[in-house]
C-alpha cells in the first residue's frame, strides 16, 4: 500500500470519527475504544483563530474546556524548571479532557527580563528560553493548549525586588516600546509557530496596579498600562498568529457598563496609534467577593455580564470550590457558561506541597468534573479535530 493512499485512509477515518463524536460526545474517561484521535498522518492543523465570537481550529469550533496550572514553585521558567513534574500535569490535564491551562511564564520579573535600575531592558535570562522549549514541547506532545502569560501585577508590587524598575519601565512609553520589542518580539519568534500556544494573555489582573498602593497606585495610570498592552499586542500580531488578550481582574475596567472598557480596541489604537493594537478576546476574571458588586457571569451572556459583542469570551479564573458563596459547583460554572454562549471557562488550581514533598493541584477533582462533564457532551468543541494521543 502506498504513502499516499495511506494517508487519504487516515484522513477519512479520522473525519468519519470526528462526525461520529459530533452526534455523541464522548469522554476521555469512558473506555471507548474509538474516540476521535489525531492520526501522525493528519494534515489538520491545530492553530486556533477567531471568527467572529468563535474560536475555531481547522474550521471547527472550539470550546475552551481550561483550567489554571499557573506555576509549580513560582517563576518556573528561569533555569528551574521541573521537566518531569510539568509532563505528569499535562499528562493528568489531557486524562480528564482538558484542553487548554493558562501557565504564567513569568511571575514577577528579575528572574527572567532583567531590567536596569532605569527599567531599561538589561538581558533576558537564556535559561527562561532552555525551559520554554521543554513546556512548549510538552504541551504539544499531549496536544493541550497553553495561555501563557508574560506579566502580573506581581511585578510592579512592593517589595518584590525590582519592582522600582518594571515601574519605570511601564511609565515610559520609550522603554514599554523596548521591552515589547525584545523580549515580547523574541517569545513570538521562537514559539509562535507552535499550533499549542493558543494565546498570549499580556499581564495578569493590571486592575490591582491601578488600584492597590503596593503595587502603584496614584503612580502607574491606566494610560500607562493599556498602552503597554496595545504595543505588546501589536508586536504579537506583527511576529506570529497567536491570540492576545489581558487577565483583567474584574469586569470593572473591562467594561463600558462600568468604569469603561480599558482594553478596548478603540483605547488601545487611540493610545499606540497602531492599528494592530487590539485584543482577539477577552478574559475577565470572577471570584465570590464580586457578587452584590457584579453580576455572576456563568448563567448569563457575556453582554449581559458586560461585555462587547465583537469578540469571544472566557472566563479565565475562577475557582472550583466556592459552591458555598455561588450556589454553582465547578461542574454547574462550566455546564452554564457554555449553553449561555460563553467561549471557555478556566478554573484557578493552586500548587499544593503535599507530606511527601511533591506538588499536587488544588482540590483538581473538581475541575476534572467539570471539564470531564462538558466532553461528555460537547466533545466536538473541545476537540475540533479529535483529541491527540501522546507520541
Amino acid at each position: 500500500m502506498s504513502a499516499n493512499f495511506k494517508k487519504i485512509i487516515a484522513v477519512v477515518l479520522s473525519a468519519a470519527l470526528a462526525l461520529s463524536f459530533t452526534a455523541c460526545g464522548g469522554s476521555d474517561n469512558t473506555g471507548d475504544s474509538d474516540e476521535a484521535v489525531i492520526s501522525e498522518e493528519s494534515t489538520a492543523s491545530a492553530r486556533v483563530t477567531v471568527e467572529g465570537t468563535k474560536f475555531m481550529v481547522d474550521g471547527k469550533e472550539l470550546w475552551i474546556n481550561g483550567t489554571n496550572t499557573p506555576w509549580e514553585k513560582w517563576n518556573d521558567f528561569s533555569g528551574q524548571m521541573d521537566e518531569a513534574y510539568w509532563d505528569e500535569t499535562f499528562a493528568q490535564l489531557a486524562a480528564d479532557n482538558i484542553n487548554c491551562t493558562r501557565i504564567w511564564v513569568n511571575c514577577n520579573g528579575e528572574s527572567i527580563v532583567r531590567l536596569k535600575t532605569t527599567g531599561e531592558v538589561k538581558e533576558i535570562n537564556e535559561a527562561h528560553w532552555t525551559d520554554l522549549d521543554k513546556l512548549f514541547a510538552i504541551a504539544e506532545k499531549y496536544g493541550v493548549y497553553i495561555m501563557a502569560t508574560l506579566t502580573s501585577f506581581d511585578h510592579f508590587k512592593e517589595p518584590n525586588g525590582g519592582y522600582k524598575k518594571w515601574r519605570e519601565l511601564i511609565k515610559s512609553q520609550e522603554l514599554t516600546d523596548t521591552f515589547a520589542d525584545t523580549y515580547v518580539k523574541e517569545f513570538c519568534q521562537r514559539y509562535g509557530e507552535n499550533e499549542y500556544l493558543f494565546s498570549i494573555d499580556i499581564m495578569n489582573e493590571p486592575d490591582w496596579v491601578y488600584e492597590n498602593d503596593e503595587c502603584g497606585k496614584g503612580e502607574i495610570s491606566w494610560e500607562n498600562l493599556s498602552y503597554f498592552f496595545g504595543k505588546c499586542a501589536s508586536v504579537i500580531h506583527q511576529n506570529c498568529d497567536t491570540l492576545v488578550t489581558v487577565g483583567m481582574g474584574m469586569i470593572k475596567y473591562n467594561s463600558d457598563n462600568y468604569q469603561g472598557n480599558m482594553v478596548s480596541d478603540e483605547y488601545l489604537k487611540e493610545l499606540t496609534g497602531l492599528d494592530d493594537a487590539y485584543l482577539d478576546f477577552y478574559s475577565p476574571h470572577y471570584y465570590a467577593w464580586m457578587l452584590g458588586t457584579y453580576l455572576l457571569p456563568f448563567n448569563i451572556t457575556p453582554e449581559e455580564f458586560g461585555l462587547g459583542t465583537d469578540k469571544p469570551c472566557i472566563i479565565g479564573e475562577t475557582p472550583n470550590d466556592d459552591d458555598d458563596k455561588t450556589g454553582m459547583s465547578a461542574a454547574d460554572k462550566y455546564s452554564f457558561a457554555y449553553g449561555k454562549g460563553w467561549n471557555g471557562v478556566m478554573t484557578w488550581m493552586d500548587p499544593v506541597l503535599g507530606d511527601d514533598g511533591t506538588y499536587t493541584w488544588y482540590k483538581y477533582d473538581l475541575t476534572a468534573e467539570a471539564t470531564n462533564a462538558i466532553a461528555e457532551t460537547a466533545y466536538d468543541k473541545v476537540y475540533p479535530i479529535g483529541k491527540k494521543t501522546a507520541e
